[in-house]
């Protein structure tokens, strides 16, 4: 097995790991400011023209965990460098797609090379020297951050003022790039797993997931009492279970339940959902506030360029934070970052509650609640890794980012079902009113809370179990 740090510099392999980050993530938002066009672009309706972003979040949920698994069979660079075929691929289909059909179909494979996130962040693990990995994991961490907020308004100017097919392209470079990046200064990653893909396991998992996301995602236009929706969410109550009794009964698991059942894995990841919960609530009201028309007494009025730039910052708040972060984790712990992380979220979601009437205030709780993402997103890697063998990192982190993953998508449905209740008549259609925003912010609020009280239980790092965490233990001190 390569010695961590060997055959390359540190310096490079951070970059192109971050820049790896930040592409994958762009293409999620890529779709924001074309939402609203997408039914005349497409011919079809709002409501199927909805699963070009819910394509993305499946693809993305079923084939992460399988990529860190096979991250740690056959080595974490390996798969990130299979991760950017899907990617390229989903670009230039999109790119080319004159129906709902195919940008179905691109924009599936490219939640495909969602997994390129994950195996990053264990790959930093086997490439570099111990004194770079904490920085190195919190600056990887926030790039899912930057590249959303960053997206936003590149994508809407670029809508806005040219083909949004150029989107498409332009991201299809930028993957190929990183890429070609990869393979040039990104060394070869040690394999230390052994044994095989476990097939039914992944197609238990992939099944269940994608029961019980689709039926959270799809719950509000189907109706929440619909007999497909009761159906996907029961078959998932029962999928699920059938899956980990499989995974632990298999030799070679899709996911070691045993380890994931470890406290601080256990734990990691619960606050892992609710963090996700908690960052994505935001998100999804105050670009809607932005983006009303001031008539409604609470609305701001902005186009969706001008609202992207109001966001954007908080995506380099987040590349800002990052080493605070991982100084932070160094000298008391990534158990105390994320605790901090969680309470910073809910001071940026409480401020809200002051701040919500004009584009500086707005601008004020997004960078808040973006300093705290910041530090949670940077800490979590950090405290799965220094609890699980070097042979798992990948299928350890992957699992971790679809906690958060489920955790947004929960968040998507709950704060939905807010606004769509608490309603005002304008112009003769229904729109969220002020009451509905500020309780999506309190929710989010809450759920940030939280995260913090679930950390707070977490092993402190006398109360870890020796055993459970390998030498080179990632914050060991």
């Amino acid at each position: 097995m390569a010695e961590p740090g060997s055959g390359g510099r540190p310096q490079g392999i951070v970059t192109v790991m971050a820049v790896a980050g930040i592409v994958a993530s762009l293409t999620q938002t890529l779709v924001v400011p074309l939402i609203g066009e997408l039914p005349v672009l497409l011919g079809t309706s709002a409501s199927n023209a909805s699963w070009v972003v819910t394509a993305t979040l499946l693809a993305g949920a079923v084939t992460t965990p399988v990529m860190g698994r096979l991250g740690d069979l056959y080595g974490k660079r390996r798969m990130m460098l299979v991760c950017t075929v899907p990617l390229v691929l989903g670009c230039v289909v999109c790119a080319l797609a004159g129906s709902l059909t195919p940008m179905i179909i691109g924009r599936g494979l490219q939640g495909m090379g969602m997994g390129m996130i994950p195996l990053g962040i264990s790959a930093l693990r086997d490439v570099l020297p111990p004194d770079r990995l904490g920085p190195a994991i919190a600056l990887m961490s926030s790039s899912m951050g930057i590249g959303g907020a960053l997206g936003l308004p590149v994508a809407a100017a670029v809508a806005e003022y040219a083909s949004w097919r150029a989107l498409f392209w332009a991201t299809a470079v930028l993957s190929l790039a990183v890429g070609v990046l990869i393979r040039l200064l990104v060394p070869p990653t040690p394999t230390g797993a052994r044994g095989r893909i476990d097939l039914v396991g992944a197609l238990g998992l992939g099944a269940g997931l994608i029961c019980l996301l689709l039926g959270v995602s799809k719950g509000a236009d189907w109706g929440w009492g619909s007999g497909t929706t009761l159906g996907l969410l029961a078959a998932a109550a029962i999928v699920l279970p059938v899956w980990g009794w499989w995974e632990l009964r298999v030799r070679d698991p899709l996911v070691d339940l045993r380890v994931t059942a470890r406290p601080q894995v256990l734990l990691t990841n619960v606050a892992s959902i609710v963090v996700g919960f908690s960052m994505y609530a935001q998100s999804l009201i105050v670009i809607q506030i932005l983006q009303l028309p001031e008539a409604t007494g609470y609305g701001l009025g902005q186009s969706m360029l001008a609202s992207g730039l109001w966001m954007a910052p908080s995506g380099l708040m987040m590349m800002i934070v990052s080493p605070v972060g991982a100084r932070l984790s160094a000298a008391r712990g990534p158990k105390v970052t994320l605790i901090v992380g969680s309470l910073v979220m809910a001071l940026g979601y409480g401020s809200s509650m002051l701040l919500l009437g004009s584009p500086w205030g707005l601008l004020i709780v997004t960078c808040l609640c973006a300093v705290g993402i910041g530090f949670a997103y940077g800490s979590m890697p950090a405290l799965i890794m220094s609890a699980v063998p070097r042979s798992e990192t990948g299928a350890a982190n992957s699992f971790n980012t679809l906690m958060r993953s489920i955790g947004t998508t929960v968040s998507a449905a709950v704060v939905g079902l807010v606004l769509s209740q608490l309603t005002i008549d304008f112009a003769g259609r229904a729109l969220p009113s002020e009451a509905g925003f500020r309780t999506g912010m309190l929710i989010g609020c809450g759920a940030a809370l939280a995260a913090a009280a679930i950390t707070l239980a977490l092993p402190g790092r006398r109360d870890l179990d020796p055993a459970a965490v390998p030498v080179s233990a990632v914050g060991q001190h």
